[in-house]
């Protein structure tokens, strides 16, 4: 019987310095200068800034001082990640509250264009069922609520005694990446912030997004472009019934109908399956032709940024943060950004097959290992290899247990 290698998956170099190498060396250096941000301290850069707030994420450090301690106790591989070094507590605190959080955002943005040269097809993937022949790029906007543990940040006070940010987002279907990003209070509205996740769009592309982006002006404008827009729609919202057509299958009512501000809609109302029971459903969208269903079905992709933010938040832990500023805040989340960019990518090489969560505890598990990641991924069942653990649910039993 053949056997594999107990060394097959070994390297070089640990885990975390192979997911930094994939962050482009020469572009943070341009984005500092262009912020005019300098080091206050010698002995921690801006790299060693981005490592130690990429680092809290993918091991889910819970204060400043189980990160600086966990980076204190690899000072020696942390050295071999480009000179980066580990900082005490007050010097991180410090760092993260002046240091322009656009520099986070910005070296998302260049690591995203750099993945994309390597591999031109990151992320893609083909549309599912009747979304096949669209053959049009589907955009989805939406936004999530971050809680905040804290009562004495009054840039962030969300309702009465409590504290969030929101994090609006634009998703690009086909290869679920981010296109367009905002970070705010979550006093903002999600309406306010459409015009600002939709000004990239272009004419044939298509939006969704949820009732809570309803803007009858936005709509307008959007029509004007060429965008198509599907949204649900707003109870108590007025609308002049201009003709109605025949529907069938799960679709109750399909009419043209025009807004309170004149804009010519169609309303369609349906049955749709919803945690495995059928609830009624009205959607509206500035599309005739197609078929009600094909507007139904574009509304379902939506759920696509629901997972996106699952990802996130609950398995990059966007609730332990280690610095609570409004700009270090925002700091934590373009580097979880950043953290789930790199695994998707490593995913995407790597052709894995499994679930996100477990991607992520396998490399958290080995961060500081000297293993080969694609060739580790490989030993777990992916790209060709054999399924491990991936027995029968019968067979997960201790024996003597039913």
């Amino acid at each position: 019987m053949k056997t594999k290698n107990i060394n097959s998956t070994a390297s070089k170099v640990p885990v975390l310095r192979q997911l930094c190498n994939l962050i482009p060396a020469h572009r943070l250096a341009g984005i500092v200068e262009k912020h005019n941000s300098k080091d206050h301290a010698r002995d921690f850069t801006h790299w060693s800034h981005v490592v130690s707030l990429l680092f809290s994420k993918i091991v889910h450090c819970f204060g400043l001082n189980d990160l600086c301690d966990q980076l204190d106790l690899h000072s020696g591989p942390l050295s071999a990640i480009r000179g980066a070094t580990p900082a005490r507590r007050n010097t991180l605190s410090h760092a993260s509250k002046i240091r322009p959080a656009a520099i986070g955002a910005d070296l998302f943005w260049a690591t995203l264009e750099h993945l994309r040269s390597l591999s031109p097809g990151f992320g893609r993937r083909r549309y599912p069922g009747r979304l096949k022949k669209l053959h049009r790029s589907i955009q989805i906007i939406d936004s999530t609520v971050i809680e905040l543990v804290a009562n004495c940040m009054d840039w962030a006070s969300h309702r009465r005694r409590k504290a969030a940010a929101k994090c609006h987002v634009r998703l690009d279907f086909q290869s679920l990446l981010p296109g367009f990003v905002v970070i705010d209070t979550a006093r903002e509205s999600d309406a306010r912030r459409a015009r600002d996740l939709t000004a990239g769009l272009k004419q044939g592309e298509i939006l969704v997004m949820d009732r809570g982006y309803v803007n009858l002006g936005h709509f307008k404008e959007l029509g004007e472009r060429g965008v198509v827009w599907v949204t649900r729609r707003k109870e108590g919202m007025l609308e002049d019934l201009w003709q109605r057509r025949p529907v069938s299958g799960n679709v109750l009512e399909d009419a043209e109908v025009a807004l309170s501000n004149g804009v010519v809609a169609r309303r369609i109302r349906a049955m749709v399956e919803v945690d495995g029971e059928m609830r009624e459903m009205e959607f509206l969208t500035n599309q005739m032709e197609w078929a009600a269903s094909t507007i139904v079905e574009l509304y379902r992709c939506r759920w696509e940024i629901e997972v996106f933010f699952k990802q996130l938040k609950q398995t990059l832990k966007l609730c332990d943060f280690v610095g609570y500023s409004a700009n270090a805040i925002r700091w934590q989340l373009w580097m979880a950004l950043l953290a789930h960019l790199l695994l998707r990518y490593i995913a995407w090489t790597s052709q894995w097959s499994h679930s996100f969560v477990r991607l992520f505890a396998l490399v958290r598990g080995v961060i500081w290992q000297k293993l080969d990641i694609p060739k580790l991924l490989e030993r777990y069942g992916t790209a060709g290899g054999s399924y491990r653990n991936m027995a029968q649910p019968a067979q997960a039993y201790f024996p003597g247990f039913s």
